[in-house]
Parts: structure tokens; C-alpha cells; sequence
């Protein structure tokens, strides 16, 4: 089989993300600040170009209800609350007030704290206040690695059919072929459960870190 991707450069990197929906002012503030404030966990944040993917998706799906687990300061549910169709709710869940007050000013900024609903606590406990229906449209997962079975298990029946869940992280750097820490692990074993689960379709795409989409029968 002949393999068609190809690794990224940096400047290859910066032209796929200048052609593709480049960030605007309000992300790229975004993105200095978490950098500036938090060196060491700036990582947490989603790429650009996976900000520009999460909206395309959001907007495409028509989604009215939305769900994200890990919400850090504010890319990723910026992006997703930006795609939502008119009326539509995005509920963040996280465990970071100091996180998530970097997120609430984007949010403002951006004209889409109107249509966020955080809720702080751990989210394997906050997930179940959820309505038990399958009333969502988008979830989006990007936490605790070992808390990623947890999350599904509270999500999947949540989604309607015909939904999607979108994961993050699930490569892992490359490390998910020779798991070296706990999350490794973790994000392994997830990987092989998602692949088993007949409740959904899955791809898994090699974006950032890696992003599956399960699609929900």
C-alpha cells in the first residue's frame, strides 16, 4: 500500500494553516496569552488549524446542541460556539476556574459567551446532570486522558443518531504504537475500545495529535 501522507514541516505547517480558514485576531490573542500565561501547559491548547476544523465541522453538522469535556482557556469551545446554528448551545465542562477565566474573556470577545454554559467539577460527575435523551448534536473530548472511557460511556447515548464525537489526543505524539507513560496507556486502550464499539463509525484522522470522529448510528 502506498502512503500517501506526509510529515509537516514548520513551513509547510504555516501554509496549511494560512490556506485554510487562518485564525483571526481574537484566536491568535488567544493563542499568545495561554502561551504567555501558562508555558508549560500551552500544549492543552488546540491547534489552529484544528480550531478552524472544529467550526467547519460544528457549522456543517448544523449543530444546535453541543458538548465539550476539557475546556482549558477557550480555543476549542470559541471555535465550536463560532459553527453552532442560531440558537445553539455549547456546554463546556472543566475543572479550572483560573483555565477557564482566560475563556470567558475570549468568549466575550469573540460575541459567544451568550451561547457557553461551563460548568466547573469533575466531569465524570457533572456529565450525568445531562439529560438522559439522545438529544446532542457534537461532543468534543479533549481532557484526562484516563478519563476518556468515562466520557464516552456518558456521551454515546446522549448523541442522536447522527451525531458526532470528536476526540483529541488519540495519537499521543506518535506513542500510542509503544505506549510509554499512564495516559499512553490509556489513550491505547481507548483507541481499540472506540475501533469495537458498534454504536458508532469511527475515523481516525492525523490532525494535531490525532482526532477521532465517531459517528453515532
Amino acid at each position: 500500500m502506498t502512503l500517501k501522507s506526509i510529515p509537516l514541516t514548520d513551513d509547510l505547517h504555516q501554509y496549511l494553516v494560512a490556506h485554510g480558514a487562518p485564525p483571526d485576531e481574537v484566536i491568535s490573542d488567544l493563542a499568545r496569552e495561554t502561551l504567555a500565561l501558562l508555558p508549560e501547559h500551552a500544549s492543552m491548547q488546540v491547534a489552529p488549524e484544528q480550531a478552524a476544523f472544529l467550526t467547519f465541522l460544528t457549522r456543517l453538522l448544523g449543530a444546535r446542541q453541543a458538548v465539550e469535556v476539557g475546556t482549558f482557556t477557550g480555543l476549542s469551545s470559541l471555535a465550536i460556539a463560532r459553527g453552532l446554528a442560531e440558537g445553539g448551545r455549547l456546554t463546556c465542562f472543566d475543572i479550572s476556574e483560573e483555565y477557564t477565566s482566560v475563556a470567558r474573556r475570549y468568549w466575550a470577545r469573540a460575541g459567544v459567551d451568550d451561547r457557553i454554559d461551563l460548568r466547573i467539577g469533575p466531569a465524570g460527575d457533572t456529565l450525568r446532570e445531562l439529560p438522559h435523551e439522545r438529544y446532542l448534536d457534537f461532543a468534543f473530548i479533549d481532557a484526562d486522558k484516563t478519563g476518556y472511557p468515562v466520557y464516552w460511556a456518558e456521551l454515546v447515548p446522549r448523541m442522536r443518531s447522527g451525531g458526532v464525537i470528536a476526540v483529541d489526543n488519540v495519537l499521543r505524539n506518535g506513542r500510542v504504537v509503544a505506549p510509554q507513560s499512564a495516559d499512553d496507556r490509556a489513550i491505547a486502550a481507548f483507541n481499540e475500545d472506540v475501533l469495537a464499539d458498534v454504536r458508532v463509525d469511527a475515523v481516525m484522522l492525523p490532525i494535531a495529535d490525532g482526532l477521532t470522529l465517531a459517528h453515532v448510528h
